[in-house]
């Protein structure tokens, strides 16, 4: 597998994915390589050593040297790791994400299946230049010409990819693990947050996630609720400050920073309302983690979001900070319509998109003749 920057981590949905995938593959008795991508910070030695190999939960990783370059870095990743891979006698190799996958035409010219995961219209993402949204929009192209199987997170995607390439994709959505809830403790020390007194967002901190709009229609709601933002920037440290003054003055907005572990699971067990303003996404796997912990979930109406939440949640209309203000209000002063939605939301949630039945579907997808 390549286009992901670190199994494990939590950098983003697609290393939650490949990981998820990977170690389930290998437990079924698959031999799985990821190539981790590791940027070169310093010039020492230890911080650059050309590569390094190790097992993790069954799965091979194998780490290669990146410039420590926004936008160069997963490109050269890739490039990289796919003519290691050529090498390596795999029977598949599998491109997550749209950047990677403009490598694909090299694997299926030597005959070598491949598949690609469309995790989101990254070219579409604002954080990108000209030249980054063009390459993304190459890898996009490429998959389209040259994959032997494209698998799509959502019902637009698959709809996206027939319309403007009249090409047939596979529907595997993201999965979830059933969760480990955990009583306020870690959080209550650390920010003073008590099970029930803040609204959640929690998920990569880039323009593309309406946080913006968040922060602005939060500062308009009257209740004595947080709002905490947990997670941290990708490329987009700028705007992760500009977020931090604009939140300045209201006391009642928390920024955590990256989060992990006991932590996460606190923060997910113990929130009121789960808030994803996003005005793009692939499938938010944040979406899904939140309803597994059973969370009542407020997102906006996209159909990436809206698909997930189905009638176990509430929508707000896209970029409408008004909106999204009034709808914060109302479940802030309702708390009976926020547990409506608590009941049943984790069951359903991780019976629908479980990881186990996922990664079934995607070996038959490696094992399909062509």
């Amino acid at each position: 597998m390549i286009g992901h920057k670190q199994v494990p981590s939590r950098a983003g949905g697609i290393e939650v994915a490949v990981e998820a995938l990977a170690v389930r593959m290998a437990a079924l008795g698959h031999d799985v390589t990821l190539y981790n991508y590791r940027k070169c910070r310093e010039r020492t030695k230890d911080a650059c050593h050309k590569e390094r190999k190790w097992d993790y939960k069954g799965v091979h990783i194998r780490e290669l040297l990146v410039p420590n370059v926004k936008g160069v870095s997963a490109m050269v990743g890739s490039a990289a790791a796919t003519f290691c891979a050529i090498f390596g006698k795999y029977d598949c190799i599998h491109y997550h994400a749209e950047g990677p996958a403009a490598m694909a035409a090299v694997p299926h010219f030597w005959g070598i299946r491949t598949v690609v995961t469309i995790h989101g219209l990254d070219w579409q993402r604002s954080k990108w230049g000209k030249i980054a949204s063009w390459y993304l929009k190459h890898g996009e192209k490429t998959a389209a010409a040259y994959a032997d199987e494209i698998i799509v997170l959502s019902k637009s995607a698959k709809q996206y990819f027939l319309e403007h390439y009249n090409r047939e994709t596979v529907l595997i959505p993201n999965g979830i693990d059933k969760p480990v809830k955990r009583k306020a403790e870690q959080i209550t020390r650390l920010w003073g947050l008590k099970k029930d007194d803040y609204i959640l967002y929690l998920g990569r901190i880039v323009p593309e996630k309406g946080l913006e709009s968040l922060i602005e229609a939060f500062s308009r709601v009257d209740t004595n609720k947080k709002l905490v933002i947990a997670g941290g920037p990708s490329d987009t440290e700028a705007f992760y400050r500009k977020l931090q003054k604009m939140a300045e003055k209201d006391e009642r907005i928390l920024f955590t920073g990256f989060v992990s572990g006991e932590l996460l699971d606190e923060l997910y067990s113990n929130s009121y309302l789960y808030c994803l303003p996003s005005e793009l996404e692939g499938m938010p796997i944040s979406l899904l983690e939140a309803m597994s912990y059973g969370n009542c979930c407020l997102c906006s109406d996209i159909p990436e979001c809206a698909q997930v939440v189905d009638k176990f949640g509430y929508l707000f209309q896209k970029g409408n900070t008004e909106d999204l203000a009034r709808a914060l209000q109302r479940l802030c002063h309702l708390p009976e319509l926020v547990e409506s939605c608590r009941s049943h939301v984790s069951e359903y949630v991780c019976d629908r998109y479980h990881w186990d039945e996922i990664t079934k579907e995607t070996l038959k997808l490696y094992e399909k003749e062509k």
